[in-house]
C-alpha cells in the first residue's frame, strides 16, 4: 500500500532537534522524502505497524504530531518539482 507520512516536530530544543532527525530517518527507512516533513512510502501491513511503532517511541505526543494517510498514487496531483520515484520501475541513477 502507498502511504504519506507528514510530521511536525517541535525542534526549538536540542531534544526536539534530535527527535526531528530520528523521525526523518525512520521515514527514510520506508520511503522517500517529497517535501521537508512529508514522505511517500510503499509498505505492507507489517512494515506499516513497525513504522508506527518506531515513530510513537520517538515523538513527544505533547509537542509533536505525525499523520499517516493511505493514498492511491493514480489520484495524486503534483504541480512543480516532483521528486517521486516510481518503485515499480528499475532504480537506475
Amino acid at each position: 500500500m502507498d502511504i504519506v507520512v507528514a510530521y511536525d516536530v517541535k525542534a526549538d530544543t536540542v531534544g526536539g532537534q534530535r527527535r526531528l532527525r530520528k523521525v526523518a530517518q525512520q521515514c527514510l527507512n520506508y520511503g522517500q522524502r517529497v517535501q521537508y516533513s512529508v514522505f511517500e512510502c510503499r509498505v505492507d501491513e507489517v512494515a506499516l505497524y513497525k513504522l508506527k511503532t518506531a515513530l510513537q517511541e520517538i515523538i513527544d505526543a505533547r509537542e509533536d504530531s505525525v499523520r499517516i494517510y493511505r493514498v492511491n498514487p493514480s489520484d495524486t496531483w503534483v504541480k512543480g518539482i516532483d521528486r517521486y520515484v516510481n518503485f515499480d520501475e528499475p532504480l537506475i541513477f
